[in-house]
């Protein structure tokens, strides 16, 4: 939890773990398909781009080479052209949700508000798509929607009550629109067990320090940043807090 840490996430803005989100459509079996769709699983994106490569030479207009292409260059940090693949593949196929969610992801970054209409999308079409709604509460609390976002976390816990991702980003949202309390709740018995990653720890600590608990927040940032990234990191969510953002 995906900014300068107090930010929602799997914001870091996760930013932008690839989905190969399943459309519910038939999978393709052909052997250039199933080659590149395992080199992505295994952490070879330069090979499953280059895989797509030599599909899309024969064929342009190929989605599903598309949409490999795109995800390996999201993972390859070549954003402006895994974009454009995505956009080419949602010409072809609109209703694409690895598209819709793959663009989705990208514009996270940059457009939030495309970002939310793309993972409403995905919603109408996948109702219980527990990542498209993850994410539209991302995209909300990034518009300052903090309300409608913390309905999106709710409403992936009631389909997977054990979801932590949501759990976390709901509680990130409760601090940000001022349930300090109630935020700190969720999130306190997953972030400090023993086995916490140092990002769970961080989001803890941004909900303390939005809940004014800055003491705390600094204590535990001190476990992994410098004293200036900590003052940094504290000084931003102290301008957040007071902007009433």
């Amino acid at each position: 939890m995906n900014r300068t840490r107090w930010r929602l996430s799997p914001l870091s803005l996760c930013l932008l773990a690839v989905l190969a989100a399943c459309s519910g459509a038939r999978r393709d079996e052909r052997p250039g398909v199933a080659a590149a769709e395992e080199a992505l699983r295994n952490g070879s994106p330069a090979l499953a781009a280059q895989i797509a490569q030599g599909m899309l030479a024969r064929n342009p207009e190929d989605v599903p080479a598309l949409l490999m292409q795109a995800d390996a260059e999201t993972q390859l940090g070549r954003q402006t052209e895994a974009a454009a693949n995505y956009q080419h593949a949602l010409r072809q196929n609109p209703g694409s949700v690895r598209g819709k969610m793959g663009l989705g992801r990208l514009r996270l970054a940059t457009d939030a508000a495309e970002a939310a209409a793309l993972f409403e999308d995905v919603a109408k079409l996948e109702p219980r798509n527990v990542a498209a709604l993850n994410n539209l509460g991302i995209a909300r609390d990034l518009l300052g929607q903090h309300r409608t976002a913390q309905d999106a976390y709710r409403l992936v816990r009631s389909i997977d009550a054990g979801n932590i991702p949501a759990q976390v980003n709901l509680a990130l949202s409760l601090a940000m629109s001022g349930d300090g309390a109630e935020a700190v709740r969720l999130i306190a018995p997953l972030a400090t067990e023993a086995s916490a990653s140092p990002k769970l720890r961080h989001d803890y600590a941004a909900v303390l320090a939005m809940a004014g608990r800055e003491n705390e927040a600094e204590q535990i940032l001190r476990r992994d940043l410098s004293p200036q990234e900590v003052r940094q990191v504290l000084e931003a969510i102290r301008d957040r807090r007071n902007s009433g953002l």
